[in-house]
């Protein structure tokens, strides 16, 4: 694991640019919303998006949201673009990506400006997470 500062980006391809990566090599953990109003965390790599037919389908439920951001602040801790499951106020299930694994990627490291790289199957053991295709690619 490694952290490494970065200057501002605001977008994910700005901010991939700057690590040199390509924009999969960046993972977003979202944060979820399950309707009994517990959280759980999505790992979606760069260019992708979260499926939600897929996600609900993987989690066993029928209704799931991306929360407001002082919700997910509330959840976690941290603040958009910064979320990681890495040192989250509660330890929310994780959800990965079937496309992450194997790899080393960049993700969030709690504060802006920084960028955590992780072996992401080491990410992925340490967290118990659900490997499944949870994503589609964004428009």
């Amino acid at each position: 694991m490694e952290i490494r500062e970065r200057p501002a980006a605001g977008s994910l391809p700005e901010a991939a640019a700057l690590l040199g990566l390509p924009p999969s090599g960046i993972v977003k953990t979202l944060v979820v919303k399950r309707s009994d109003g517990t959280y759980l965390f999505a790992l979606v790599p760069g260019g992708r998006a979260i499926s939600w037919p897929k996600l609900r389908a993987v989690v066993g439920v029928n209704k799931l949201r991306l929360p407001e951001a002082e919700l997910a602040f509330e959840a976690t801790g941290f603040v958009r673009g910064t979320i990681t499951p890495i040192g989250s106020t509660t330890d929310w299930p994780v959800f990965a990506d079937q496309s992450i694994t194997g790899r080393r990627v960049a993700m969030g490291a709690g504060a802006h400006g920084y960028s955590l790289f992780v072996d992401a199957d080491e990410l992925i053991r340490a967290y118990g997470a659900t490997v499944a295709d949870i994503t589609v690619p964004e428009d």
